[in-house]
C-alpha cells in the first residue's frame, strides 16, 4: 500500500493480485488512516474498528463502517500510476 495527498485528498493505492486500486485513505468511520491498516484479498481492514473496505466499491463489509470510501479510477501507462482525482 502507499498513500499520498492531492490539495484536500488523501488517497491510498494498494495492489491486490496485481491490480491497482485506489480509495480514499480516511476510514468513514472513525477517520482513522488506512495506509496503516492492514491489507488481504478482501480489501483493506481499518486499524481501529477493523471494518473491511472492498476496493473495487469502496463499500465496507462489515460494521462499524457504514458509508463507501470514494473509488478513483486509475490508468496505468509506462509504468507510471495515474489517479483520476
Amino acid at each position: 500500500m502507499f498513500g499520498f495527498s492531492h490539495e484536500d485528498k488523501k488517497i491510498l493505492l494498494a495492489n491486490i493480485g496485481g491490480k491497482i486500486h485506489a480509495v480514499d485513505n480516511i476510514c468513514t468511520h472513525a477517520d482513522a488512516d488506512l495506509l496503516t491498516g492492514f491489507l488481504s484479498e478482501q480489501g483493506v481492514r481499518c486499524p481501529l474498528h477493523l471494518s473491511v473496505f472492498d476496493l473495487e466499491t469502496g463499500c465496507p463489509q462489515n460494521p462499524p463502517a457504514e458509508a463507501p470510501l470514494h473509488v478513483y479510477n486509475v490508468k496505468i501507462d509506462d509504468r507510471e500510476i495515474y489517479v483520476e482525482v
